[in-house]
């Protein structure tokens, strides 16, 4: 059956797999910013009555009118159009759901950007715990492949092509770093999230005209006031009301695009080592199509990397508000609420499927054994140029390795065959051990110890 409303369907989740479903996508749904207005409105009353700026009762009653369940979500954001935000709307109808004599308490001396960036905040600091939850497991799952992989070899690849041989716990541990990197990150903005007051330029002058009746000893009640609010709300105190002052949205933003970045490096990778001609990983329970039975489609690492690709021009649009006239700024504000919300899910759902991904990821040591041969050894042509320099000189050394990988391709035969016949005709290079210069797994350098040291960080 047709729904009456069908747009309030909009945010179902259809075309959004990155983030259906998870912890993010109802951390920073339509309900939960209600939720957050709300909760900002009730700080506010609890802050003047703190101050001695309201009765005590009026915080009270506020709060407990402040539940999103008592409000129709749609209808607060049709009422919302004329007046271009949601919160005067808001406002009025938790007025009417307080007592008329508390009443004059609600969203007293207050900007409507004072709700919507406190709200912000606060769904971004709610948001932002289980994607810190998610980065952990993540961080961990990297662990254990990087301590069960330390030293198996695989072919390092560079703009395509193999390169040298590296090993998987070396690049396990490069996934792990990226994910603490962004981990760090988003601790830190986590943090610094500040709450927002400023009446309407940022002044709190509101404040203290409502306050002409109350005995302060002559002390502007403003910035105590901005203090107690932050108190509430467990926010952030700012230095500055920060209406068009848009720091911490841009600082949010960068975060989130870095994080969307970092978690897009390992399911880059497992997108190109799932192909089923290199097949070296695989995801636990990939998707396909029944009339298709061989394919695995890794969905995880597609939905990663479609996050990641989307991040940065979300937040180049949270960095475009930054340029905002004025002190409060016309569509600047207006322009980061659908994005910054975007990002947040983005970067949650990320989160929750890379922690499932390497969670669950297949690991396939004899195909990257089997790969690490493809070249018919010429994957160690850094170390055979090395060695071969040291006893014949660089330039001879080169014509030698030349001569023998054209050979090599031409004969359709592999590198090693063709070295054998050189040593025999090289005197400098007798007595080599051919079959141990060869072997991908004795040259994978360092990988080991760096594996250890990006272990040890915690």
């Amino acid at each position: 059956m047709q729904p009456t409303d069908p747009a309030a369907e909009s945010d179902a989740g259809l075309l959004a797999p990155g983030r259906a479903g998870s912890p993010a996508e109802a951390a920073a749904g339509d309900r939960a910013f209600l939720q957050a207005m709300l909760d900002a409105e009730a700080a506010l009353t609890r802050a003047q009555a703190d101050r001695g700026l309201a009765p005590a009762e009026a915080g009270r009653a506020v709060t407990e009118a402040a539940d999103a369940d008592r409000f129709d979500v749609r209808e607060v954001a049709l009422a919302a159009v004329p007046g271009g935000d949601p919160v005067l709307p808001l406002a009025r109808r938790l007025a009417a759901a307080v007592a008329p004599e508390v009443r004059p308490y609600v969203h007293r001396g207050a900007s409507s950007q004072d709700i919507v960036d406190t709200a912000a905040m606060l769904v971004a600091a709610r948001t932002l715990a289980p994607v810190l939850d998610d980065l952990a497991r993540a961080a961990e799952a990297a662990a254990r492949l990087a301590v069960a992989h330390r030293d198996t070899p695989m072919a390092g690849r560079a703009l395509t092509q193999q390169a040298a041989p590296t090993t998987f716990g070396l690049k396990a541990a490069g996934w792990r770093s990226m994910i603490l990197d962004a981990r760090d990150r988003l601790l830190a903005v986590r943090a610094s999230l500040p709450a927002q007051l400023g009446g309407a330029t940022g002044t709190l002058a509101a404040f203290g005209a409502y306050a002409t009746t109350v005995d302060l000893d002559g002390i502007d009640p403003g910035l105590p006031l901005l203090q107690a609010y932050a108190n509430e709300l467990g926010l952030a105190e700012p230095l500055l009301p920060w209406h068009a002052l848009r720091t911490p949205i841009a600082d949010l933003a960068g975060a989130l695009a870095f994080t969307a970045g970092a978690l897009g490096k390992p399911a880059a990778d497992v997108l190109s080592l799932s192909r089923t001609e290199i097949g070296e990983v695989a995801e636990e329970h990939g998707g396909g199509r029944p009339a298709m039975a061989h394919r695995s489609h890794p969905v995880r690492a597609t939905l990663i990397v479609a996050a990641a690709r989307r991040a940065p021009g979300l937040a180049a649009t949270l960095y475009g508000s930054l340029a905002a006239e004025d002190e409060r700024a016309a569509g600047a504000w207006h322009a980061e609420w659908e994005p910054l919300r975007e990002l947040l899910r983005l970067v949650g759902g990320a989160a929750r499927h890379t922690a499932g991904l390497l969670d669950g990821l297949r690991v396939a040591p004899y195909a990257m054994r089997e790969n690490l041969q493809l070249t018919g050894g010429q994957i160690v042509a850094e170390r055979l140029a090395a060695v071969f320099a040291e006893r014949l000189g660089r330039r001879r050394a080169e014509e030698v390795l030349v001569n023998a990988a054209e050979r090599a391709r031409a004969e359709t035969t592999d590198l090693s065959d063709i070295l054998a016949d050189v040593l025999d005709e090289e005197p400098g290079l007798a007595g080599l051990d051919l079959r141990d210069l060869t072997d991908p797994a004795r040259y994978t350098g360092c990988a080991g110890p760096l594996t250890d040291r990006a272990l040890d960080r915690g």
